[in-house]
């Protein structure tokens, strides 16, 4: 299992020097992948800083986790994640997501009618773009009569957000696997794998990649730790994507799905990951104690001494 990094996923206020510092860090410890949210109200927009941070690394896979589908037509966001490539020299993995009903409504004023449709046609429309250079499509969501061509690129691996079985689904038949937030060892193994795996066989696709990412703190302290995750991420058990996760995983909260523990419990949690049939876990450092750069750096040592172990 490939260990990777989920730095944006917190309100740290990093300059735009020190985001690309931290990539360059990942790179040297060993990390297989970093990844960045696209955030609505903070953080730096998700292609912009992996191209920035591309250009000064030359090995770490960079990926976004996840990119609203709602936000941007897919002819400006194949443009957009193909002058990444370039920038990464082939690195990029394009993850897309459909965001929350509340946020695309409330936030942004936008439709979330026909979600599934939407993702199909997106997809559609992205990967003849990505893959041909050029697309006629005539849907429902999109007409797009469109070529492009960007200079030094090449198609990159694309993954979805997919939790529900339909959009699981559809990410087995069109994307190269899932990123998930919120889904503990339970609903990995028993819902997300399974699914897409199925998905993907039964289209004549290669098995797709199951990428789990979830807050991780190792502590000698679990209770405070639980705690401390509880209060910083709670927030996500009200949205219903999640919260279906957190159902199937038989807990009340987005802190009992936090890797928590010392060094071996950690350990132990990631390798049933492993065993669940997660291909990638990609981490979101918690810091826990009153010393939040010793609890950081203790987190990152472990991290570093799991890469190639798992």
């Amino acid at each position: 299992m490939r260990i990777g990094l989920l730095p944006g996923a917190r309100r740290d206020a990093m300059t735009l020097q020190d985001t690309v510092r931290q990539v360059v860090q990942a790179e040297s410890d060993g990390f297989d992948s970093v990844w960045f949210p696209q955030m609505s109200g903070f953080g730096y927009d998700a292609l912009t800083i992996i191209s920035l941070a591309g250009m000064q690394t030359e090995r770490i896979e960079l990926g976004t986790a996840v990119i609203p589908t709602f936000l941007t037509h897919p002819l400006a966001m194949a443009k957009h994640a193909l002058t990444a490539q370039a920038a990464t020299q082939g690195r990029l993995t394009l993850g897309l997501g459909l965001s929350h009903k509340p946020s695309i409504e409330g936030t942004m004023g936008l439709s979330y009618q026909h979600p599934l449709r939407h993702m199909r046609e997106y997809l559609t429309v992205v990967r003849s773009l990505v893959e041909d250079g050029s697309t006629a499509f005539d849907g429902e969501a999109f007409q797009v009569k469109a070529e492009l061509n960007v200079p030094g690129s090449s198609s990159f691996p694309i993954v979805t957000a997919a939790l529900a079985p339909r959009m699981l689904r559809l990410a087995g038949e069109m994307a190269d696997g899932t990123v998930t937030w919120m889904a503990g060892v339970k609903a990995i193994g028993s819902h997300v794998s399974p699914r897409i795996r199925e998905a993907a066989e039964a289209a004549g696709r290669p098995s797709p990649r199951v990428i789990a990412s979830l807050p991780l703190a190792v502590t000698d302290d679990s209770s405070e730790a639980r705690e401390r995750a509880a209060r910083t991420y709670n927030r996500y058990g009200q949205l219903t994507n999640y919260r279906r996760l957190l159902d199937i995983e038989g807990v009340e909260g987005p802190s009992e799905v936090a890797v928590i523990g010392n060094e071996a419990q950690v350990e132990q949690q990631l390798r049933d990951f492993a065993g669940a049939g997660a291909t990638d876990f990609v981490a979101s450092i918690l810091p826990v104690s009153s010393d939040r750069s010793a609890s950081a750096a203790r987190t990152m040592e472990f991290l570093k001494s799991m890469v190639g172990r798992v």
